[in-house]
């Protein structure tokens, strides 16, 4: 079967970089890109398997993105985590997203969804 493809969409340098040092342990590999112009762009030619997504982007926001993500019949089958540190409104997210992920993230959370949407592909 194909290597998981995951895509990290997350602005802030810190996190992002967190993030990719944990799927590296789990021998994952990730694709870590800080805005949402460039996010928008590289949807158009990648078909990841796992989509992290911050909500507050810098030029294109992470709303704008599930929207292209949930329009674009090539990504229909692409799961995709939010990440808010937005408590009340991750609850407001439910239906936009296969999981939603108060900030923070654990290595358990990622170790358990990277598990979850990703036991099919390897």
């Amino acid at each position: 079967m194909a290597k998981p493809h995951i895509l990290i969409i997350e602005d802030d340098p810190i996190l992002g970089e967190v993030y990719m040092e944990i799927l590296a342990r789990e021998s994952l590999e990730a694709e870590l890109i800080r805005d949402g112009t460039a996010a928008k762009q590289r949807l158009q030619e990648i078909i990841p398997h796992l989509i992290l997504l911050d909500l507050h982007l810098p030029h294109v926001s992470g709303m704008e993105l599930v929207q292209q993500i949930k329009d674009d019949e090539r990504l229909q089958n692409t799961a995709v985590v939010l990440l808010t540190a937005d408590g009340l409104r991750g609850r407001d997210l439910q239906d936009y997203a296969d999981l939603v992920l108060l900030k923070p993230v654990s290595y358990q959370q990622l170790h358990q969804l990277t598990k979850r949407f990703l036991e099919n592909i390897e």
